[in-house]
């Protein structure tokens, strides 16, 4: 995440985030100008009426002050109205509305990452990013309006108002609004900075307390919640540190317009008491002057605590932003077309790979396979059979050659509608915290409640659906922790099922059910496989005694290739690997010690 997010960027962000609601937004800046105006004009008429009180007769104390009273009375009906049609299109109106739709266009991005950006990236500072945006951009919003521009105007009046009284006054205020607004801008940029800094150590200790908290029971059981106590101390100190330097910037900040504005009292009462024993100072000028002194100083000390939120809530956006709006490495091409699957043949064309920093896995690879068929791969752990299906996939670009799906450029096609005609069952099968009924249906979203059932029988998954309390519309928990391993992977089989697509991926699919149930599931599945390209991952060699082909892998080359009778009659890595299983025993590299399976 080292993407650079300028100021003009996060304008740029915030601007198209509010085009739909021009409205809400001339309101705001409608109730800005009124109340800007409203600062100075109040204390102006207060000063008419004690200007005419001073000179007139009790008798005609009514004529005399109708008109100041009566404007006085109609700013302030003025700005009851204005701030409830404030609170009715902004708060009402628009603020919902603006969060709903920030944190639809960030999840849009989120989900366009590449797969490599979710392995670096904690889940649950991602979601604190987008949270963080979805708080901070009309908190933001408002702040400038409502504060910094409505503010700013309201300056711009106060020194033409007190102008009209002497040019001291209005001198005075214009150095020290300069002053302040100088010493503002000069520490902007630190004090964002240091927000920034701080705000990405809160979106790290988010992640990291949902780290532990979504692996709690590998804490438990290896009784780690001391070393995971202070891994966590560790973050919070450099946050502290990091937040207490803020702080210390504010402080500094504070500690100077608090004295400037004693100054600057000091300087006004003095103009004002020499004034007024030299005649040229009203009782009315003498009450404007104070009130709009006190008005200004007032909301400009109340504007450095909020210039604190601004920096915050601009460290917020920033550091947000530089998560979200960072540029996928995979995309599709501006003509990208979707991908047509008839038959369902892949070939790979002379495909180099490597991931980032590591030597190439596979080197100017070319093998394809035929439409219906069905590929089992096996070889050593990172042999390169995951990496295989994950280039098919396109989770990751190949760095040379090409991969042809029906003659098709897999670059070429839009993501989306290749991996719609791809169904994959993973080994480690992840639900969401939703129902039973959503989960499977999430293979394919316009599927009825009877076909969800059907796909659920050919799982083998309908048997324990049926005994739980609410049947399909029980939560499974998050990530599916209620479920064991097997029934979350006979929910992942069932997707699949309703999936029905082209081409078919099966990652160690029924590694973590019993073995009565596998073998029921087994015919489910070559029922399923039936018309369709298949690729099974297996270290269970067994499952794959019925496939057409069987490539081996090692060390991002396949060493062989042919049918289980075939590789057995070579007597090569296959014919290890299986004479391995059968006497108990799985090595982890080759010609190297072994481990014992559990088959």
């Amino acid at each position: 995440m080292s993407t650079t997010i300028t100021t003009r960027q996060i304008g740029s962000y915030i601007i198209s985030m509010v085009k739909p609601f021009p409205f809400s937004l001339f309101i705001m800046f409608w109730v800005a100008i009124i109340y800007s105006i409203e600062l100075s004009l109040k204390p102006y008429l207060i000063k008419s009426i004690l200007n005419r009180l001073a000179v007139g007769s009790q008798h005609d104390i009514f004529e005399y002050l109708a008109a100041p009273i009566a404007l006085y009375l109609g700013m302030t009906f003025l700005m009851v109205a204005s701030f409830r049609l404030y609170d009715y299109f902004v708060h009402i109106k628009m603020i919902p509305l603006l969060r709903e739709r920030i944190a639809n266009v960030s999840l849009g991005l989120l989900m366009d990452k590449s797969h490599a950006y979710y392995q670096n990236n904690f889940s649950g500072s991602l979601a604190s990013k987008v949270n963080d945006l979805t708080g901070s951009v009309p908190d933001i919003l408002q702040l400038s309006i409502d504060r910094f521009f409505s503010n700013g105007l309201s300056l711009g009046v106060a020194i033409i108002t007190l102008g009209c009284v002497s040019g001291y006054f209005a001198f005075f205020m214009f150095l020290w609004a300069a002053a302040f607004i100088t010493l503002a801008l000069l520490l902007s940029k630190r004090l964002t900075g240091l927000a920034d800094h701080w705000s990405e150590f809160s979106s790290l200790i988010t992640g990291k307390l949902v780290d532990v908290l979504s692996n709690i029971l590998s804490v438990r059981l290896f009784t780690a919640k001391i070393q995971e106590k202070e891994s966590l101390s560790y973050v919070f100190n450099g946050a502290v540190r990091a937040e207490q330097k803020l702080q210390w910037s504010y402080f500094q900040m504070w500690f100077c317009f608090g004295f400037s504005f004693f100054f600057l009292q000091c300087a006004n009462i003095y103009f004002l008491c020499k004034g007024r024993q030299e005649g040229w100072i009203t009782v009315g000028d003498f009450a404007l002057v104070l009130m709009i002194n006190i008005s200004i100083v007032d909301f400009l000390w109340k504007l450095t605590k909020e210039f604190s939120q601004f920096s915050k809530h601009l460290g917020r956006i920033t550091q947000a932003l530089r998560a979200i709006l960072d540029q996928p490495d995979l995309q599709d091409k501006s003509n990208a077309h979707d991908l047509k699957v008839s038959q369902g043949s892949i070939c790979f064309d002379q495909v180099t790979f490597h991931y980032k920093g590591t030597d190439p896995l596979f080197q100017n690879k070319s093998i394809t396979l035929e439409s219906g068929q069905k590929v089992g791969l096996v070889g050593y752990s990172g042999g390169g059979k995951s990496t295989f299906v994950n280039l098919v996939l396109r989770l990751y670009d190949v760095t040379s050659g090409r991969i042809l799906i029906d003659g098709q450029d897999i670059r070429d096609v839009t993501q989306d509608s290749l991996r719609a005609n791809i169904a994959m069952i993973p080994q480690d099968s992840s639900l969401f915290h939703r129902s039973l009924l959503e989960n499977i249906r999430y293979g394919r979203v316009d599927a009825t409640d009877s076909e969800v059932i059907e796909a659920a029988k050919r799982a083998h998954a309908h048997e324990f659906i049926i005994g739980l309390p609410k049947v399909y519309d029980s939560l499974v928990g998050e990530r599916g922790v209620k479920l064991s391993g097997g029934q979350r992977q006979r929910i992942a089989i069932a997707r699949a099922i309703l999936k029905n697509a082209p081409i078919l991926i099966l990652d160690e699919a029924t590694s973590q059910l019993d073995s009565v149930t596998e073998s029921y599931i087994q015919d489910s599945l070559w029922n399923v496989m039936e018309g369709k390209t298949t690729i099974v991952i297996a270290h269970r060699l067994s499952t794959l005694l019925h496939m057409d082909r069987i490539l081996v892998f090692d060390k991002g080359k396949i060493v062989e290739d042919g049918s289980h009778q075939e590789l057995l009659a070579k007597a090569g890595l296959y014919r290890t690997l299986w004479d391995a299983q059968v006497g108990g025993f799985l090595p982890d590299m080759r010609g190297g010690e072994g481990i014992k399976a559990l088959l």
